[in-house]
């Protein structure tokens, strides 16, 4: 198989695109704090989203990268899908007419915010604020894997060895307060986000950067540690804002300063810590852009928080906001109907994109001792009933750290697999060298539940935990097996799995807090049990997963590795994947580290879905082709951005469009 290639416009690709082959749709991140996931969401998959992918050296199998010529776009294996001189995207309308308001709520777990800057540590920002004001200097398509067009930079120049890359300013970008976008700007940008004044997850993505120097006054420079192709990708996702935004304040002191940025939106009203609205800018610079005409069609955007999930849900069918995206089984099939959604007033659709799922799962926190033994953690992930949450039949078991595609473990290990992992073999469970982890399905025989607490009560006592006279398991310094799970919205969701922890002698209870405290706790690791959701992925990049598993980020407080794992093989692992040059190389790194996550049990993986299940009120123009690789509601992530938040529009103000597919129940 060919190496894959950064690809120019108007070159043959040496690699058949994969595309949707390789892709399947997860979960939203309902269950994320997205506002800890700021930098996360601009920066973590950018910063190796082509660390995969990494500069393949000259070599009969592959050319070099095509360098040296100044490009409006770039892409991993293909020509870009639209040509220089392009008019719009497929996805969005150019006829799509503006006016209208866009009534939202809190997409994620966050109830309140308290500030405007996103990247820092402290405080709660917006979903708004990285969906609608913040841009960067390139932009993902919503409809190919891969290909960053751009935005805010308008032509980018790759130097020949890979060490550098040049980023143009396009002419016409300014900021809110009507200043030209310079290149001084976007060095300011990168050093406040790159000072430890910001979250550590902005710090780790800009690591592989050495400087940023203003070339002139519209061409700025960044000049890397190590050549290749991730950090190209993470200047593309470059926020910038003017650094007159907080002049003469440390970046961490920015808090409540109105930001001074490029978006297509600036805050008009607001009541910390509940209500948002947004107002479009009459002077956006970019409204005429290939990369921009169709989008933004709303001329204020308003956002109402909500800290009950059946309060909002109400909310959503009294008309207090417009979209409601679906995130239980049960809830979809049962609560989403009823007169208005017979008589139309309500559409009840569901779309299937094309993105990859990393898993959602109830995360134990592998830094307490009382979880550190895997026996532990396998008798608790025993307790899960797979089939009990998914009766509807609406979703698909997370049996591995890739799901549904071609990075899932699958068979025994290769040779290539066994290559990579027999040097950490006295560390890793024996189960990673045999068939791939598949979450157990209790409805497949009548004792087949009961089998597996028994095995899980055998774990229990192997690992000195045992039952006393209350039942309840003890250590033999006399310490409760105790187990809380850490919710920052909503209790009593799984009493199955309660109970069967009852069963096994584990005292479990819920404890609900409100976002900020949720947030802090999670930043400190100070909790046993909490509900993650992974991003979404096309091909496995090493950045996220150095964030997610990666032992320097279990570390350091404010890290994304929540689990607390600290594996030599896990870190070499990500590391194979970082520096593939071919698919085979990273199929075989991604299989060999989804065989050892997924059997050292660091938390007990649950359900994706492949679907974007929404209800929304019938009052929208929706473009006739959907984007592939796009999210509902949800704050922007480099590979599913809010497709309908960006490009539909209020059909009250042109009647005629295409019809709506209808819901198949």
């Amino acid at each position: 198989m060919l190496a894959p290639r950064l690809r120019a416009p108007g070159r043959q690709p040496r690699l058949p695109h994969r595309g949707d082959a390789l892709m399947m749709a997860p979960l939203s991140l309902a269950q994320v704090p997205t506002t800890m996931l700021s930098c996360r969401s601009f920066f973590r998959h950018a910063v190796a989203l082509l660390l995969s992918l990494m500069l393949v050296q000259a070599a009969a199998v592959a050319a070099p990268v095509v360098t040296g010529t100044w490009e409006h776009a770039i892409s991993a294996f293909q020509p870009p899908k639209y040509p220089r001189g392009y008019t719009h995207f497929a996805y969005a309308n150019p006829q799509a007419p503006k006016g209208g308001t866009l009534n939202l709520s809190n997409p994620d777990r966050r109830s309140s915010f308290d500030k405007w800057n996103p990247y820092t540590v402290k405080g709660v920002a917006p979903a708004a604020m990285a969906i609608f004001v913040f841009e960067t200097l390139g932009f993902v398509a919503m409809d190919e894997p891969r290909t960053m067009y751009g935005l805010v930079g308008e032509e980018i120049l790759v130097a020949p060895d890979l060490d550098a890359v040049s980023w143009r300013i396009h002419p016409k970008a300014r900021f809110s307060n009507g200043d030209p976008v310079t290149a001084a700007d976007v060095v300011h940008s990168l050093q406040m986000l790159s000072s430890p004044q910001v979250s550590p997850r902005c710090e780790l993505a800009f690591d592989n950067i050495a400087r940023a120097v203003a070339v002139d006054e519209r061409t700025v420079r960044f000049e890397f540690k190590e050549p290749g192709l991730d950090a190209l990708f993470t200047t593309a996702e470059l926020p910038i804002f003017s650094a007159k935004w907080g002049a003469g304040k440390k970046f961490n002191e920015i808090v409540t300063d109105m930001p001074i940025t490029t978006g297509p939106y600036v805050v008009d009203k607001f009541q910390m810590p509940r209500r948002l609205e947004l107002k479009r800018r009459d002077d956006y610079w970019a409204k005429d852009l290939p990369v921009r005409r169709g989008f933004y069609n709303f001329d204020r955007v308003t956002y109402r928080m909500y800290a009950d999930q059946d309060v909002r849900r109400e909310g959503f069918k009294g008309g207090e906001f417009d979209l409601y995206k679906e995130y239980r089984a049960g809830q979809w099939v049962r609560a989403h109907r009823g007169p208005k959604w017979a008589d139309g007033r309500i559409a009840k659709q569901t779309f299937t994109v094309s993105t990859g799922s990393m898993p959602q799962a109830m995360n134990l926190n592998a830094r307490k001792p009382k979880f550190q033994d895997i026996r532990v953690r396998e008798a608790i992930f025993r307790a899960y009933d797979y089939d009990k949450y998914n009766k509807y039949r609406t979703f698909d078991a997370s049996d591995s750290l890739f799901n549904n595609t071609e990075f899932a473990a699958q068979g025994l290990p290769s040779p290539a697999e066994l290559a990579l992992l027999e040097p950490f073999r006295p560390e890793l469970p024996k189960e990673v060298f045999g068939p791939p982890f598949k979450v157990p399905h209790y409805e497949s025989s009548p004792n087949a539940l009961r089998d597996s607490l028994r095995r899980a009560q055998e774990l229990l006592a192997e690992a000195g935990w045992k039952p006393s006279a209350d039942g309840i398991l003890r250590n033999a310094a006399g310490e409760k097996l105790t187990l809380e799970m850490l919710e920052p919205s909503q209790t009593g969701r799984m009493p199955e799995f309660a109970r069967n922890l009852k069963k096994l002698g584990i005292e479990y209870s819920e404890r609900l807090v409100d976002f900020a405290l949720f947030r802090r706790r999670l930043e400190t690791f100070d909790f046993d049990m909490v509900i993650i959701v992974e991003p979404k992925f096309t091909l496995p990049d090493a950045g996220s997963l150095i964030n997610i598993y990666g032992g320097e980020a279990a570390r350091k407080e404010g890290g994304g590795n929540y689990r607390g794992v600290q594996s030599k093989a896990v870190d070499a692992l990500i590391e194979r994947i970082g520096k593939a040059t071919t698919l085979d190389e990273l199929r075989t790194a991604s299989r060999a580290l989804d065989r050892v996550v997924m059997w050292s049990y660091w938390g007990v993986p649950m359900l994706y879905s492949r679907n974007q299940n929404v209800s929304y009120w019938n009052r929208f123009g929706i473009p006739t082709v959907q984007a592939s690789y796009m999210d509902i509601d949800t704050m922007i992530e480099i590979y599913s951005q809010p497709w309908p938040l960006m490009t539909w529009w209020d059909k009250a103000l042109a009647p005629s469009q295409a019809p709506i597919p209808a819901f198949k129940q």
